[in-house]
């Protein structure tokens, strides 16, 4: 492992555009599962997140390299093994 005298906040996430809704609709195809996304009335805030890893490149040398996608399966394989465990 590399180590830094960076002490600074970083940003560490996927460079890939995806709305809440996408991130949802990822979310329920990885888990094999089919839900209603329901709207509740409110203030429209920020449409999809994209992270940026400038900073992240600069001051440590690392940009992630999986998919969002790849990400989410292998954080939700985990979960479910998890929750196995404590069954």
């Amino acid at each position: 492992m590399q180590r830094s005298d960076f002490e600074g906040p970083v940003n560490i996430g996927s460079e890939e555009m995806i709305s809440i809704n996408g991130l949802a609709e990822m979310a329920m195809e990885i888990a094999g599962k089919s839900l209603t996304l329901n709207h509740i009335p409110g203030p429209q805030g920020v449409r999809g997140r994209i992270s940026d890893s400038t900073l992240l490149r600069a001051k440590l040398g690392y940009a992630p390299s999986a998919p969002l996608r790849d990400g989410m399966a292998k954080t939700y394989a985990w979960i479910v093994e998890e929750i196995a465990k404590r069954a």
